[in-house]
């Protein structure tokens, strides 16, 4: 019989989420409050001893009309709180009534238990194969004098440590009202004494891990771009202070969503820690009229009693099973070049066939053309929204090179910015509504380049049906889909005056609707995100790109550190990375082929480089690398990881992935600087097999799988900056 993931315990009025790793505990308490009680490891039975205590708390107030002065909703740790109800934390919800007040009041409503997980319309979620392998928990509740119910939805899957949540919002009433904010979860924790961990960053500088104490007072982390960002991942995790990568609690949020975002950390009075996360309340107002309902993003929560790698894997395996859709989530990605580093504007048809013809010589499995193929573009200044072919670049039409690109034997990748217009265009010459613009106001460039009002369905059935026009040719085999500015001039066209607070989010739901066009329409496109790089590197995006570009940022020796980050969260399979030229055309940095090559092959192996420019020794390496790439991928791409060595904290960084059945395992490790007088430093490896013996591919020579965990092995002691190692171990017989 499969064992309940979910039950309810009516005399005591508790819920009991858990599987075999995790549990999940609230109650009903006084006044019809949801409180929280317990996150983490998993627990049997649950007896009734977190009670939350009764304490009369000054300033803390009480229940209207109740005298009793002990209960507070103020100290109260809950699953859900909303302005205007005597809670002085940060409120998970705000909403502006018919009467101009915002005054709410949730109390509890009631229950159901479903089996599997729901689909949210519109947006990007988690999702299961088999009903029997997830159960989901809605509790709704209400505000009696409106009318207004919150459904709190909550999956557990059952062999992962992971609560997914979300809140619906419907309202039953008979007036409209304003949603102000409607974050996706709320939890509060007793007696934790936090630190966060969060990814900022910056263009060409993202994921940079930042770890801080968590002390009184609010702390946020968020985006008002328009994305997700470079600027603020949406991911935190709270970690005690001797968390570390291979020890401690950890508890991981991640939100599935690619617009502006929130997460809201308050440790407050009574040193209790309150967490809010959703879709950011700045210049969002969504009108909700009666009988509507409003669906908020998820997001994925995992708990982890081993450290920072053990939640990693379990965000790693969630994202790549159950959010990533993709018919090439299960097969190695491939070798690709692109060309824009190479030639960026300047060329044409007969100048990229050479650099296919090298390609094909040296193993590469895909061409990209980059910027510049389209409308008369010859510089970043035009033709952004003019999706149809350059004729002078390409006279014969580019399916004619399409052909040539397969006739080598490679796919053919092609980019594009379907987000964007500029002023010298066509389509802004025949509609120059679609530019997002305030009217009467004169809108902000940046790099020279304007936004469509992506939340009109006119305009994206445009961008979808010039692009089709492409893909329809079925010479298309991946699709680059890039962003190169943030939003401003927030304004939709077909929205009334005092609804512009909903253009935000519905430019976000109009991008998902174009991209699942694409989707359903070309089940069998790769397609890969972009923001000037990894502008937009998040689980929502996942859902329809099976891989992004992590960076702008080629510079072997800081994608360490931004690698290095995006690994506590997105599989490393997501991880698009490139070997490009040196010096580095973003910092000047002179950095070994080998070295490059090693970071590349963290992720998805590319070339950014012109291939017909490099000597000799360049190409054999090129073909090298190409042929070892080969032969690892599928366990660098899709093995569990581990995070060893940080550059960020050290002079190292070293990283590993092991094959399922442990009888695989590559490792590299990057010295960044040297030193006259150089420390001795070993690399110990893990989660191998302790009983096998394993062969380094290289060198031949054999190791115990104890040994190399347990003794490690010397790092090499060599002359010279920014050196790097590979090491390929096969178990043997």
């Amino acid at each position: 019989m499969t064992q309940e993931l979910i039950t309810f315990d009516e005399k005591n009025k508790v819920f009991h989420l858990r599987n075999e790793q995790i549990s999940y505990l609230l109650s009903i308490e006084d006044g019809g409050t949801l409180c929280h009680l317990y996150f983490g490891k998993k627990v049997n039975h649950y007896h009734n001893q977190l009670r939350y205590p009764r304490v009369d708390r000054g300033f803390s107030g009480n229940l209207p009309g109740s005298l009793d002065r002990t209960f507070s909703r103020d100290s109260l740790p809950k699953e859900y709180s909303t302005a205007g109800e005597m809670d002085y934390h940060i409120p998970a919800a705000v909403v502006r009534q018919a009467d101009g007040s915002n005054a709410l009041f949730l109390t509890y409503k009631g229950y159901r238990i479903e089996a599997g997980k729901p689909d949210l319309a519109g947006l990007p979620h988690s999702w299961v194969e088999k009903q029997d392998e997830a159960q989901t928990l809605i509790i709704t509740l209400e505000d009696q004098k409106t009318g207004l119910n919150f459904d709190l939805l909550y999956t557990i899957y059952r062999d992962r440590p992971v609560i997914v949540r979300s809140v619906k919002v419907k309202n039953e009433g008979q007036e409209s009202v304003n949603l102000e904010k409607v974050a996706s979860m709320q939890m509060d924790f007793v007696d934790r004494d936090f630190e966060s961990i969060t990814l900022p960053g910056a263009h060409a500088h993202e994921r940079r891990v930042d770890r801080n104490k968590i002390n009184q007072g609010i702390h946020v982390f968020s985006s008002h771009r328009g994305t997700s960002s470079h600027q603020m991942n949406p991911f935190l995790a709270l970690v005690d202070h001797d968390t570390d990568e291979f020890q401690g609690d950890a508890y991981g949020f991640a939100l599935v969503y690619s617009g502006n975002h929130k997460f809201e950390v308050e440790k407050d009075q009574f040193a209790q820690t309150h967490v809010n996360i959703g879709i950011n309340d700045f210049n969002f107002n969504w009108k909700l009229k009666a009988g509507a309902d409003f669906q908020t993003p998820e997001v994925l929560m995992v708990y982890s009693d081993q450290g920072l790698n053990k939640m990693s894997q379990a965000f790693h395996s969630l994202i790549h099973d159950r959010i990533i859709r993709s018919k090439y989530k299960n097969e190695v990605r491939p070798i690709l070049v692109n060309n824009w580093e190479a030639t960026y504007f300047d060329f044409n048809e007969d100048k990229l066939k050479t650099i296919v013809d090298d390609a094909k010589k040296l193993g590469i499995e895909m061409f990209v053309l980059d910027d510049g193929w389209f409308g008369h573009r010859d510089d970043d200044n035009s033709s952004l929204g003019d999706w149809q072919v350059f004729n002078k670049k390409f006279p014969n039409g580019l399916g004619h090179f399409a052909d040539y690109v397969h006739e080598q034997g490679l796919k053919f990748g092609l980019w594009f910015e379907p987000e964007m217009i500029s002023y010298d265009s066509d389509i802004y010459k025949n509609h120059p509504d679609y530019l997002m613009h305030v009217p009467g106001r004169k809108p902000s460039p940046s790099r020279n380049q304007y936004l469509l009002d992506l939340g009109r369905k006119e305009v994206r059935d445009n961008i979808f049906n010039q692009m089709e026009k492409i893909l329809g040719s079925g010479k298309i085999d991946y699709i680059k889909w890039d962003m190169n500015r943030h939003l401003s001039d927030v304004y939709e066209a077909d929205l009334p005056a005092n609804r512009q607070g909903e253009t935000y989010h519905r430019y976000v739901l109009g991008l998902y609707d174009l991209l699942e066009r694409i989707v359903d329409t070309h089940p069998d496109l790769l397609i890969e995100g972009c923001s000037g790089g990894g502008g937009r590197f998040d689980a929502g995006m996942a859902y329809y790109d099976p891989q992004i570009w992590a960076s702008d940022d080629s510079d072997a020796i800081d994608r360490l550190t931004i690698q290095y980050g995006t690994s506590l969260v997105y599989p490393q399979s997501m991880m698009t990375s490139h070997v490009s030229v040196s010096p580095n055309e973003q910092n000047g940095r002179i950095t070994p082929f080998n070295t490059r090559s090693v970071v590349a092959m963290w992720g998805d192996l590319g070339y950014e480089l012109d291939l017909t420019k490099m000597n000799q020794a360049d190409r054999e390496a090129v073909a090298k690398q190409v042929a070892e790439y080969k032969k690892i991928r599928k366990i660098t791409q899709f093995g569990k990881f581990y995070r060893l060595k940080s550059a960020q904290t050290s002079n190292q960084c070293a990283w590993e992935t092991v094959s399922p059945d442990k009888t695989e395992a590559v490792l590299s490790v990057v010295k960044v600087m040297a030193s006259a007088q150089p420390y001795l430093t070993k690399t110990k490896l893990v989660s191998l097999d302790p009983n096998k013996q394993y062969e380094d591919q290289a060198t031949h020579q054999v190791y115990g799988g104890d040994e190399l965990m347990n003794l490690g092995i010397y790092d090499p002691v060599e002359h010279g900056d920014f050196k790097a190692y590979m090491y390929h171990f096969k178990a043997v017989d």
